[in-house]
């Protein structure tokens, strides 16, 4: 990945990592601005200068991970390859995403600041519903193939992915649990893959 060459480029990357790591371990209403830019090595002003609020800068860094997460999961469709090997593949990555300790974090205090200022998440939440992730592509194009059973794409890799964050996922954020252990990474994603298929692949295409 090449790094961006514009200062005012890089700055930008800078403050959202440095916001990313206050978020994650302050929480949004202890993170301090000020601390953000001296993080990140900018002035405050800069920092306002990029995000005019501290949630306009806590929007932007859930999604960028959103954006990071999403990326990995972009994977073309492949019409000579089995669904099965395809949405393995998927899911795998998936489930390694959400084992990041980081990401694990951040997600919970993004859970926790929608629950307290459910305004704030729904500004958020409209944002991310503009971008179609490589999930809900995937299946858009198996459809388009003759391979799925019709179906609404967003509405089944809801499904597909609860499945993965019923084990993977809700129970880190939400009970703080330690992340799923790897060994059973590849018995949560047949499954999930297994009931996904069989209830959506068309017959021939469900094995």
């Amino acid at each position: 990945m090449n790094l961006p060459q514009r200062l005012t480029d890089r700055k930008r990357l800078a403050i959202l990592a440095a916001a990313a790591e206050q978020f994650r371990s302050c929480g949004f209403e202890a993170s301090s601005m000020d601390k953000i830019a001296a993080d990140a090595g900018v002035s405050k002003r800069t920092v306002y200068n990029h995000f005019p609020s501290k949630d306009e800068l806590f929007a932007e860094t859930l999604v960028q991970l959103f954006e990071r997460s999403a990326a990995e999961l972009d994977l073309p469709y492949r019409g000579d390859t089995s669904l099965r090997a395809q949405l393995t593949e998927l899911m795998t990555i998936k489930v390694r995403a959400m084992a990041d300790q980081d990401f694990l974090d951040l997600a919970r205090v993004a859970i926790a600041e929608g629950m307290h200022a459910p305004e704030r998440a729904r500004a958020i939440v409209a944002r991310l519903g503009e971008r179609e992730e490589g999930v809900t592509r995937w299946i858009r194009a198996a459809l388009a193939d003759g391979k799925l059973k019709d179906c609404d794409p967003v509405f089944a890799a809801t499904l597909l992915q609860g499945q993965v964050k019923a084990m993977a996922f809700w129970p880190q954020v939400t009970m703080g649990a330690p992340p799923l252990a790897p060994e059973l990474h590849a018995a949560v994603v047949d499954a999930a893959v297994s009931m996904f298929l069989s209830y959506f692949a068309q017959a021939k295409h469900a094995a």
